[in-house]
Order: C-alpha cells, then structure tokens, then sequence
C-alpha cells in the first residue's frame, strides 16, 4: 500500500508571496508534504511567472515538500511553451504537472517519458477508461498519476457512488491518487466562486478532519489535499493529528463509565471480528484481556441505538468486558453503554470491514 500523505493547495496568482511561505511552514510543522499549486489563471508574462513560481517551489522544496502544478492547454500558449518540452516546469522545480484536460491517450503516454522525469496526474474524476486507453499505449507507469478534481461551486461536487467508481479505475492499476477536502474557513482558490473546494459533494460543510478519514477510509485516496486556502492552523493541527491508516471514532463518554470500561475503551487497539453480523460491531481480544475485572450492571439506558458503545457487564458470561459498537437498535441489560460515537461521524461506520482495525478518542 502506498504511504498516505497530505497536502495544501496555494494559487500564486490570487495570493501574496508573504502569506504563502508561512502558510507552508504552518503546514509543514503538521506533516505535510505536498502542494497542489495552480497555474490555471496566470495573466503576467513568462519571466514574471517564472520568478514568482520558482521562488515559492524553491522554498517549499527546501521545507520537504513536492509540487504538483496544475495547467492548462491555454497556459502552454500563454507562455509560448509546449508539451513536447517540460523544461519551463522543470527549472521551475515542479515534481509533477496536472493535465487539467486530457488528449487522446497516446499524447499523455508519451509525455509520461518527459526527460525531465515530471510526474503526470491525470483528471481521476470522469468514470471512463480514460486510464485505461493511456495505459494501452504503453505509458510510462511509475510517472503516471491521478487527481480529482474540485468543485467550488456548492451542489456540484461528486456524489459518493460515482467517486468510487471512478477511483476504483486507478487504484486496481496501482495508480497513486489523490482528492481534495475543504477548509471551513479558507477563502482563496482559483476562481471567483468559491463555496469551499471539495471533491464529494457530501463533504462541503464537514470538519476537515472527518472529510479526510472519509477519504482514507474509502482505501482508494492515497493523499487529502485542502482546496482551498488558507486552512486555519486548528485545521492543519487535526489533520496532522490523524491517524490516516485505521478510523478512530470521536466519542462522548457516558456519565456513569467506570475506570475499567474507560481502559477497555481508550486504551486499547480493537479489531472487528472477521465472522462480522449485522447487529453488531465486536471486539473481542480486550475481553480476553479484562476477563478478571469486575464490571457491575450499569444503572444507565439499556435500550441502544446505532453509534453507541457498550461493554459486556457482569451477567454477560464469557462475553463480560467485549465492547461492541451498535449497528442497528436494540436492548440488552447484559451490556453497559460506555460512549455514543459523534453523530457526524456515525456515516464512517460503513468503512469497518471484516478484521478492520479502529480506535476511540474523547
């Protein structure tokens, strides 16, 4: 499996120089090592793109990180450059290009063997073979890459059913990918409008850090980027807290949880039973190890719903101490509610598989 990275975008054009550096040492303080940099909509001519481009890729280049620019065919005239010659985005320090449109498969192939080494990301959110024909001219694999696309404009991001498919085209190939979360407070990205810069739809007015533990979850986005700029270091700060390879859930505890069902909660790796069942989401090593604690019948609801997390008690036998996350509604005075997962989270479950490995946080 490919190492899960993240990522910011920055837009030159719309932005003071100033700003970006420190917005990139904020972000590279929270681990990440990757920029999404815009060239969509540069109007100055070549030597002053050149200067302020190269600038700001050399310093994010000195901090660790890796550049992606993202073009355009109009760019290419533009700056009077072509796509037979990379040089330009080469001396510029880029690691990669996006092709924000594509050609006919046989041109994107042959840039993939761009002397100068760039990496190629192709547009990932079109549910064709567009990969698939690029392959089928021999491209060079190992510089071939993918990138969704953003929508700024509320109500037009991709639906869930849709960016799966279309992601599961590049990932069964072994393509690296990426897609794009929002920022709830960033105000710049490339055009006029901008509602946030989310890849799904369903994302647009989520906490950064849910959108990104949906995105991994999914196993089909190998690296988040923020759209839009600039995060808030509280968001940068959640993202580079996240665990980015198993989901751990936000809870609430409740009141009345004992000291050995908060260990049993928090302090402890859990794993779903790979004989998975409807009802239920089990953890069973930790009773195993809490078989000797004693846990007393809770005073609290019996009656659960779906999200909430219960321990066995006492009465529950050779089940006492398994902790179980709730599926579907139901009562059981065996079992203690220990903790409610947060409602904004509870569409994450669908992600825990057989043998899925997950934790809890307060």
């Amino acid at each position: 499996m490919t190492k899960r990275t993240l990522g910011i975008s920055l837009y030159p054009d719309h932005s003071d120089l100033n700003e970006d550096k420190k917005y990139l040492v904020l972000a590279n303080r929270y681990g990440f090592t990757r920029i999404f940099m815009s060239m969509l909509e540069v109007s100055e001519g070549k030597e002053k793109v050149a200067k302020k481009f190269s600038e700001l890729i050399k310093f994010a280049k000195d901090l660790g990180f890796s550049t992606t620019l993202d073009i355009a065919p109009n760019i290419f005239n533009q700056l009077g450059i072509s796509y037979d010659d990379l040089d330009f985005f080469s001396e510029l320090g880029a690691d990669a290009i996006r092709l924000d449109q594509g050609f006919d498969g046989q041109k994107e192939a042959l840039i993939s063997y761009n002397p100068q080494h760039l990496n190629i990301e192709l547009n990932m959110s079109n549910d064709v073979a567009y990969l698939d024909n690029i392959l089928s001219y021999a491209a060079n694999k190992p510089f071939i890459y993918g990138c969704h696309n953003f929508y700024p404009q509320r109500g037009t991001g991709l639906p869930l059913d849709f960016f799966i498919s279309s992601s599961t085209r590049f990932k069964k190939h072994g393509i690296e990918t990426a897609a794009f979360i929002t920022s709830q407070t960033g105000t710049i990205g490339p055009w006029d409008i901008n509602d946030g810069l989310p890849t799904l739809e369903m994302h647009r007015d989520l906490p950064v850090e849910i959108q990104a533990k949906h995105l991994f979850s999914t196993g089909l986005i190998d690296c988040v980027i923020i759209g839009n700029a600039y995060a808030s270091e509280a968001e940068l700060r959640k993202l580079g807290e996240l665990d980015r390879y198993q989901l751990v859930f936000k809870v609430d505890l409740a009141d009345d949880i004992t000291q050995v069902e908060r260990e049993i909660l928090l302090d402890n790796q859990h794993v779903r039973r790979g004989d998975i069942t409807d009802l239920v989401i089990r953890s069973t090593e930790v009773r195993k190890k809490y078989k000797d604690s004693n846990n007393s019948v809770s005073l609290g609801t019996h009656d659960f719903k779906r999200g909430d997390i219960v321990i066995g008690n006492n009465n529950f036998g050779k089940y006492k101490n398994e902790l179980q996350v709730v599926l579907e509604d139901h009562t059981d005075p065996r079992k203690n509610k220990v903790a409610s997962i947060a409602p904004e989270e509870l569409f994450l479950l669908d992600y825990l598989g057989p043998w899925a490995k997950f934790r809890f946080r307060r």
